[in-house]
């Protein structure tokens, strides 16, 4: 039975191709973008218009204290399932090591969570009186971060098997729908801000069990509860990877946190706004690497070092021309977009900027994350990680303290940067390969050219019109020397087929 469960393993192994990357990109390319155009509606427009700032800071500090906390609970599980999955040939020793993933999350949360009772009063001292309007919500941390444990879990599990399009679905869209659908509630006096808080903890917990039910429909199991020949290394890599983890949640969401500690709970609102707009940048990214992901571990697994640089390469160029398009978008029309609204939320320029260049950076890496989590070298991340996070800290104590909200973007973005280059010189030192080319170079010249050229030129019309204009001069004008000085032959592919395409339907009709 094992014999015949391997080679079908290797069977399926030998299916991969760029092709299921190239699609399922495509397609969560389509979900990602939908989602962030709901999810900026939601922020700029829904929350901002149906509630106040601290209720709409509430909102926003809960969901990035719970942030800071599920990588604890998962403890590295959705990370190393996809890491160790690909490996197993043996059905038996493939059923413990799954079983030994859905119980080590929920051990871990028990554990986390008996802590949290005991130390209820203390982490309620800790909230403090300033922001009194956080301490009925406190014990919603908890529930949320399990969710968002458990949610990851099963989407690896899909992930694995290489399908990610409904997963994605859940986590772009669902969650922001049913967002929209509580603040219109809330809108029309159905629901108070109390009940639009426990509603969006029921929603959280009911995409965690949508997302288990399809991954148990893509994959069946028996639960085996013994552990598998290589639990020291599965639990080695569980416990390394969750401080990857923790590392990456603190660098995007402690600035959120700290704020609160330090400036009126408004405050994360504001600065929130500012964040998620910037935060379109990753679109690209995080609809590639659902897919990237785990064909990067079967690379390094089959130890497939050229075709790894290929995709190291083209995941970078095509990451960056594509989101660099939308950093020049973001920041050429944020002013209009501040215009329509409320007075309330002001504009800080410079955290659109810094965190914007933050996720353009990110960008750049391409599967960098990838080709460092699935081989040997994670530990030495892991180690300069806990620094950076270290670092971060620092900056955001002092640099939030001097200069306010903008402070607190300074500090990601400076704590980021050296964590990216360290990221970077590991992966050139370790595999001998880097994501750079003369068409790196020549992407982010026309990223800052067409920066320089739009951000000044402001039009006599309303805003809306404005932004319409300006996109469409940008958009056209970016692809057209993209394509005709031609950066990346994967775009122009793309843009040839689609033209051809559209062509051909013309004459049709």
């Amino acid at each position: 039975m094992d014999e015949v469960f391997g080679e079908t393993v290797r069977k399926q192994k030998n299916k991969l191709s760029v092709g299921v990357v190239v699609n399922q990109s495509i397609k969560n390319i389509i979900i990602t973008c939908l989602g962030f155009g709901i999810g900026a509606v939601n922020t700029l427009f829904l929350f901002t218009n149906f509630m106040d700032e601290k209720q709409y800071g509430l909102v926003a500090y809960l969901i990035s204290a719970s942030n800071l906390i599920w990588p604890l609970m998962a403890f590295g599980a959705h990370n190393t399932l996809i890491k160790f999955f690909s490996s197993y040939t043996d059905q038996n020793q493939e059923h413990r090591f799954l079983t030994q993933m859905l119980i080590l999350p929920f051990i871990v949360s028990l554990v986390l969570g008996l802590i949290g009772v005991v130390f209820y009063t203390s982490l309620l001292d800790f909230i403090g009186n300033e922001n009194s309007v956080v301490t009925p919500y406190t014990w919603t941390i908890f529930v949320l971060a399990f969710a968002l444990s458990y949610f990851e879990v099963f989407f690896a599990w899909s992930k694995v098997k290489l399908k990610s399009v409904f997963g994605n679905i859940l986590k772009e869209l669902f969650l922001r729908i049913c967002t929209s659908i509580l603040l219109l509630l809330v809108y029309f006096e159905v629901l108070t801000v109390e009940q639009f808080v426990y509603a969006l903890v029921i929603v959280y917990l009911l995409r965690t069990l949508l997302m288990k039910w399809y991954a148990f429909t893509l994959h069946h199991f028996k639960i085996r509860f013994a552990l598998p020949d290589n639990y020291i290394s599965v639990f080695k890599y569980s416990f390394l990877i969750l401080i990857a983890g923790s590392v990456a949640s603190l660098l995007i969401d402690l600035d959120k946190v700290m704020i609160k500690e330090f400036l009126p709970i408004e405050n994360v609102a504001k600065y929130g706004i500012c964040a998620y707009i910037a935060s379109v940048i990753i679109i690209p990214s995080r609809a590639m690497h659902q897919i990237t992901y785990p064909l990067t571990a079967k690379l390094i697994n089959e130890k497939s070092s050229d075709q790894l640089q290929v995709l190291y390469k083209k995941s970078s160029l095509n990451l960056l021309a594509i989101s660099g398009l939308l950093f020049v978008l973001i920041v050429c029309n944020v002013n209009e977009l501040f215009e329509i609204i409320p007075d309330a939320y002001e504009l800080f320029i410079w955290v659109v900027i810094l965190i914007g260049t933050t996720k353009l950076f990110d960008n750049l890496l391409g599967n960098n994350n990838s080709i460092l989590y699935n081989s040997d070298y994670y530990r030495i991340v892991l180690y300069i990680g806990i620094g950076m996070t270290v670092l971060s800290f620092v900056l955001n104590l002092i640099c939030i303290q001097a200069y306010g909200v903008t402070g607190a973007a300074i500090a990601t973005f400076s704590a980021v940067a050296c964590y990216n280059l360290a990221k970077l010189w590991i992966v050139y030192r370790k595999f001998d390969i880097h994501p750079f080319s003369i068409q790196t170079c020549l992407t982010l010249l026309l990223i800052l050219s067409f920066v320089f050229g739009f951000y000044f030129w402001e039009l006599p019309f309303h805003p809306i019109v404005n932004i319409l204009l300006k996109s469409i001069l940008i958009g056209v004008g970016y692809v057209a020397i993209l394509f005709l000085l031609k950066i990346s032959p994967d775009i122009n592919d793309v843009l040839k087929n689609s033209i051809t395409k559209w062509l051909t339907s013309g004459k049709s009709n």
